[in-house]
């Protein structure tokens, strides 16, 4: 709940100076219904990252001057708290910040901007209610956080479900992943679920272990954790025709087991399992080897020639970090990745702004909104294929172009005191055909010091004693691969076998894919949350804004089941072909698609993992289930 407004004037003035500027007029807007403030001269600028929204000293001056006059009369009981803005409202506010008529969109934030406490979402049935003499349970793989997610909104509807996890801890990725650096990469505001959102983030992208404490704690306060299974593996599922259940093979401390359900939930997700390269004497090596998931903490790196192979991501966050610390580190990469702009990636956020948080009705929801704005109106423009450009491994449109433009300018900056290394930073594939990186300066400072080696040419082999590339050796002490995951491989190494004995990876053949990312033909009553194709790609905000859509969704496909009376719901085949057909058609005309630039978003010439429309397109599909898309018996 949010705490009252009881400071004085200069107090609350000093709390207005540490506000973002555009939530904060939409804040305004929304709590007084003086839309005289949303002007186009006071339209922000398009990058989340300008807390000032790009206005002037005076813009700002009488922005916040007038913030502060409706926040006075917001304490002093002049004004009252309103309701959640109704549709128009909603338009006409988002219209302004987006510079472009929300109307469509106004469905899917009507949810998201409302008072702290509220859970538009939840389900609005129970099992009890609909088929209370009925058993029906349901098998989440997976306490990361769509499985956790899973497992909430389930309870809430009161439907039996066991939570399996693999690891001695819940959190999957934030708990496996404790690398030097790891943080995330999208605001942190962005990274919490939308009904349970953390007001108190220390900073503005956080480190891996306060989202691992998030997910812990929301677990704990929502009563998940008894209804985890630790240290379970799900080795094997296969359909039962003539019960309508799936049978699960577990292995645990203690040996193999099994057990029933109605239905499963694989919540495994796609950055799951570690891909190691496949380079010739990679198992020769004698000293301490091994992948960014799996630090080893044991191996002390003071003094060491350390070799990072990777520039992904992870290795990305690590190689500044373990910079200084060892004698030497050595990067090896295959592409150099496209920087973007983050000059918060490392900052606290101010004490003001979290007071904001704490006391202000919407603030904490139009600031979330407003991070999340570039995704939902521009940024994925930039990354559509225009054949009439025409495309190229520079740009594959005019917008492309134009963004490119922008992002080199930005590392040119960085460059000034170093154009050599200009050739082997500056990436040479249009901008979105790998994942763009969050960027505060310390990459390229990182470069750029005595002790730290770029390698850029292919890698031969591996001794036992170092790295070979370019015919040259290079003596290491210790080796980290920063390889990325096995993205594609969705669902291993589980066996899942389906309707009349079908094989899930056979049938797959190495393209997997899924309705909607979630079901399969041939496997009734199976989900899969962060599935094939619902990597969030240039949309804005975080996963969890897939898995909440996607759980909404599982929760109605559940509803219809237990309403109908029946026993198994299974995706219709052309359905299937059909969606298959239009996502890949999507992916082929993005930069990613386009692109002969290896990496996880295009594998083998299709995307497996990727979304290419918006993330209001995605909502609308999933926001409820239908029924003529499924044989249901």
């Amino acid at each position: 709940m949010l705490e009252p407004i009881d400071v004085d004037d200069e107090t609350l003035r000093a709390h207005v100076a540490g506000a973002q500027i555009p939530a904060l007029l939409m804040t305004v807007a929304h709590l007084t219904g003086d839309y005289s403030l949303l002007r186009a001269e006071y339209r922000p600028a398009a990058m989340p990252s300008q807390p000032r929204g790009g206005l002037t000293d005076a813009a700002e001056a009488d922005v916040r001057e007038q913030a502060l006059q409706a926040l006075v009369r917001l304490r002093d009981g002049d004004i009252e708290v309103p309701p959640a803005p109704k549709p128009e409202e909603l338009r006409r506010i988002t219209s302004w910040a987006l510079g472009s008529d929300t109307e469509d969109l106004v469905p899917l934030l009507a949810e998201q901007i409302v008072l702290a406490g509220t859970d538009p979402k939840a389900p609005t049935w129970t099992k009890a209610q609909l088929a209370p003499g009925r058993e029906f349970r349901v098998a989440i793989i997976g306490a990361g956080l769509s499985g956790l997610l899973a497992g909430y909104r389930l309870a809430q509807a009161g439907v039996p479900f066991t939570i399996y996890e693999k690891n001695p801890g819940l959190g999957g990725t934030w708990l496996v992943n404790t690398y030097p650096g790891c943080r995330v990469d999208v605001p942190s505001h962005l990274y919490s679920y939308s009904f349970a959102p953390r007001l108190d983030w220390p900073d503005h992208f956080c480190t891996q272990d306060m989202v691992l404490d998030y997910l812990r704690d929301f677990a704990h306060r929502n009563g998940l954790v008894e209804h985890i299974r630790f240290g379970v593996e799900v080795t094997a599922m296969a359909w039962e025709e003539n019960s309508s259940s799936w049978r699960l093979t577990l292995r645990t401390a203690t040996g193999t087991t099994g057990a029933v359900c109605d239905g499963v939930v694989s919540a495994v997700g796609q950055l799951s399992r570690p891909r190691l390269p496949a380079i010739e004497g990679r198992d020769d090596f004698a000293g301490p080897a091994f992948h960014s998931a799996a630090w080893d903490h044991s191996v002390d790196l003071a003094g060491k020639r350390v070799a990072v192979i990777g520039t992904g991501a992870s290795g990305f966050q690590i190689i500044p970090e373990i910079a200084g610390t060892a004698a030497e580190v050595v990067v090896f990469q295959r592409n150099p990745p496209w920087l973007r702009p983050t000059p918060q990636l490392r900052q606290p956020i101010a004490a003001s702004a979290q007071w904001l948080f704490r006391h202000v009705p919407y603030y904490a929801q139009w600031y979330r909104f407003w991070l999340s704005a570039p995704g939902l109106r521009g940024l994925l423009d930039s990354w559509i294929v225009d054949h009439t450009y025409p495309p190229s491994e520079r740009a594959v449109s005019a917008a492309n172009e134009q963004l490119r433009s922008l992002l080199l300018a930005a590392i040119q900056t960085q460059l000034a005191d170093a154009p050599e290394i200009r050739e082997h930073v500056v990436p040479q594939y249009p901008v979105g055909a790998k994942r763009p990186l969050c960027d505060d300066g310390r990459w390229v400072a990182a470069l750029q010091r005595d002790d730290v080696r770029l390698v850029t040419e292919p890698i031969e082999r591996i001794t036992p004693r170092g790295v070979v590339a370019g015919q040259q050796e290079s003596e290491i002490d210790v080796i980290v691969y920063a390889t990325g995951f096995e993205a594609s491989r969705f669902l291993a190494p589980m066996s899942v076998t389906g309707r009349r004995g079908l094989d899930l990876h056979a049938m797959w053949d190495g393209a997997p894919r899924a309705y909607l990312g979630m079901t399969i033909p041939g496997f009734p009553n199976l989900f899969c949350l962060y599935g094939p194709n619902t990597n969030i790609v240039g949309q804005g905000g975080s996963i969890i804004y897939f898995s909440e859509c996607a759980v909404s969704y599982l929760l109605d496909a559940v509803r219809l089941l237990l309403v109908t009376g029946q026993r198994a719901l299974d995706v219709r085949k052309d359905v299937y072909d059909e969606f298959g057909a239009w996502v890949d058609h999507g992916n082929e005309n993005r930069a990613w698609g386009f692109s002969t630039t290896s990496g996880w978003y295009n594998e083998g010439g299709r995307s497996a993992t990727n979304w290419p429309y918006s993330a209001d397109e995605y909502w609308r599909r999933t926001h409820h289930i239908d029924p003529a898309d499924y044989d249901i018996a």
